[in-house]
């Protein structure tokens, strides 16, 4: 659109005060308009003004669009990343991980994350993950999962998964999604825990058997949900103790907790 042209027109229709960004007057202000409401159609930006006492025709606002050079509203949903961000406070996922031995025995790791919050629920681990293992590890978290408001699961189509596992979570109301064969990305929480473990943990460790994986394990999973800090949790842990608080004029010394050995450190600060 030429420039001044739809402002002008904006101006001269709803008043000097009007953003104009509101109906793409200005390209230099209409886009980002557009790109921070990109469902908003003509008819709909039509019925926003009315609820602010503007009164102006659908035809009107498409005509201003259209000289500020702003594509139509589009009619697809949401896209996959789109739909997790907005689902995310009702959603966990599941996977599993394999951890081999000092002694070249295999186990295999069930693990559950929760997309908003990131907490992390660790199954069990087997040498022998069949599909009534599997099932038992349901029944045991299913009914927390469903008193948390829980409502998908997020799972990828390893035949590990049996019907009765995804049965038991349908009859606490959740249901089941899964992701599209050799996609890991639309999985993408769960599958970034299991980097994670491994670098900052199993990596460094020489695992002797299961007793001792699922000692490292537990120890692990509870720093990783009750001091790691995480950046997509504001750098805070997902189920933080203490209310972090404005501590620069506070007294006390910060002590260090090591746990594992010595390779996991957690710190506090000592009462005044």
């Amino acid at each position: 659109m030429a420039s001044g042209t739809g402002a002008e027109e904006v101006a001269a229709t709803f008043g000097p005060g009007w953003p104009s960004a509101a109906v793409g007057g200005d390209p230099g202000v209409g886009a980002p308009a557009r790109a921070g409401e990109p469902a908003l159609g003509h008819r709909r930006i039509c019925g926003e003004l009315r609820k602010l006492g503007f009164v102006v025709f659908a035809t009107s606002i498409r005509r201003l669009l259209s000289g500020a050079r702003l594509e139509p509203a589009p009619r697809g949903g949401p896209n996959w990343r789109e739909f997790l961000r907005s689902q995310a406070a009702s959603m966990i996922a599941c996977d599993f991980l394999t951890v081999e031995t000092i002694l070249l025995r295999r186990f295999y790791v069930l693990f559950f994350i929760a997309h908003a919050d990131r907490r992390v629920w660790l199954a069990g681990c087997t040498r022998n993950p069949t599909g009534e293992w599997v099932t038992q590890q349901a029944r045991n978290l299913g009914l927390d999962f469903s008193g948390r408001g829980v409502r998908c699961l997020i799972r990828d189509r390893d035949s590990k998964y049996s019907n009765s596992f995804d049965e038991v979570f349908r009859s606490e109301g959740i249901r089941i999604v899964k992701t599209p064969v050799r996609a890991p990305k639309a999985n993408a929480i769960a599958e970034r825990f299991v980097p994670t473990l491994r670098s900052e943990c199993l990596d460094w460790l020489l695992i002797l058997n299961r007793r001792h994986l699922e000692h490292v394990l537990r120890v692990y999973v509870d720093h990783y949900n009750r001091e790691r800090p995480h950046r997509s949790l504001n750098l805070k842990a997902p189920i933080p103790e203490v209310s972090v608080l404005d501590r620069r004029d506070a007294a006390g010394h910060v002590h260090r907790h090591d746990r594992l050995g010595g390779l996991i450190h957690e710190y506090y600060q000592a009462a005044a």
